[in-house]
């Protein structure tokens, strides 16, 4: 989950970067490659932190509701057959 998360945003920057820089601004080729390529890797780093806290956060919460489930389960005894 973490590589993806990190790997979609990277990529979406790579892509913003290129169109903005490429077409907008007319750089040349090399120019607008170099850069995207830097935001692709500043965004890969961003993203992989994004990624870690959102997976914690989510394991944090299953384990709570697992805990919840447990607790109100009714108990079966002999009494209920």
């Amino acid at each position: 989950m973490v590589q993806r998360i990190a790997g979609a945003v990277s990529l979406i920057a790579f892509a913003v970067c290129l169109l903005v820089g490429g077409l907008e601004a007319d750089n040349p080729f090399y120019i607008t490659v170099t850069r995207a390529l830097e935001a692709m890797a500043g965004t890969l780093l961003v993203g992989l932190v994004i990624g870690a806290m959102a997976k914690a956060m989510l394991d944090e919460n299953l384990t709570m509701e697992r805990e919840k489930i447990k607790k109100n389960q009714p108990k079966s005894g002999a009494a209920d057959r």
